[in-house]
């Protein structure tokens, strides 16, 4: 799996989640909602300095973005690309198929 943050997604971060080099960032999947690839299940952020055997990481601006081993069943088989929404005034997400086993 491999996370992409786009510079647009960094700004937003820094901006609006008070984020700063060091801290951390973290994607989950949480009940309700909808994705473009799960039903019933919607993608979670939050600020999280302490990575827990995250199975993908990037860092950006200084940021660390990561999806820690618990959350593996969420993006199994896809690439995360995190872009700015203008519209929505947030993030946007999108899944990519990779080669991994689904």
């Amino acid at each position: 799996m491999k996370i992409i943050i786009t510079p647009a997604a960094s700004k937003w971060f820094h901006e609006d989640m008070g984020v700063s080099k060091g801290n951390g960032v973290r994607f989950y999947g949480k009940t309700y909602g909808k994705t473009a690839v799960h039903h019933g299940f919607s993608i979670g952020v939050m600020r999280d300095d302490e990575p827990h055997q995250p199975i993908a990481s990037t860092e950006t601006d200084g940021v660390n973005y990561y999806v820690n081993d618990r959350d593996e069943w969420f993006f199994k088989g896809y690439d995360l690309t995190v872009d700015f929404d203008s519209e929505n005034d947030g993030p946007k997400y999108e899944y990519t198929p990779n080669q991994e086993q689904e």
